[in-house]
């Protein structure tokens, strides 16, 4: 009988999509894109359409929490669009996380890129909203098309989030 272990099928490479630009869609991808590093996996993030938040200057330091529409939070939708609760909300999980050592988005993404991980915008996300490589972090390695971004992910795992 064959062993488990060396039957298994091993994970080599994945490329993450980021489409959403809050806490709660940003953070997952940075998660798994540290997490399969730490684990020797080569990983590519791929920011798209409001996902660019994360790595546009402007904004990658003002991420917020959607309160609004938002299942998971068990928060009623009128609440949650009342003014100054997505900033305390955010506030409430951004200490949170800081307590379990989870980095700020700004220095998760430098971390990431530190140990080797690809970070991609998406050129059509990049045209739609009038931005310029000069708007992004230095860790994004270049502004791609949907095609080049396939090449990257050739022969790996495909994750969306």
């Amino acid at each position: 009988m064959a062993d488990t272990a060396t039957t298994r099928a091993t994970i080599e490479k994945v490329s993450i999509i980021v489409s959403k630009g809050s806490l709660e869609g940003i953070y997952p991808a940075l998660i798994m894109a540290n997490g399969a590093r730490a684990e020797g996996i080569e990983a590519d993030l791929f920011f798209t359409f409001f996902g660019l938040d994360a790595i546009t200057k402007k904004r990658w330091e003002h991420i917020k929490l959607a309160t609004v529409g938002n299942p998971g939070l068990h928060l009623p939708t009128l609440l949650g669009g009342m003014p100054g609760v997505p900033d305390l909300v955010t506030r409430y999980m951004e200490r949170k996380m800081d307590k379990l050592d989870i980095p700020p988005i700004p220095e998760f993404i430098e971390m990431i890129s530190d140990t080797g991980a690809g970070i991609y915008a998406c050129k059509a996300s990049v045209d739609l909203f009038e931005l310029d490589k000069d708007d992004l972090v230095e860790q994004v390695q270049g502004v791609i098309t949907v095609g080049e971004f396939y090449e990257h992910a050739a022969g790996g795992q495909i994750i969306y989030t």
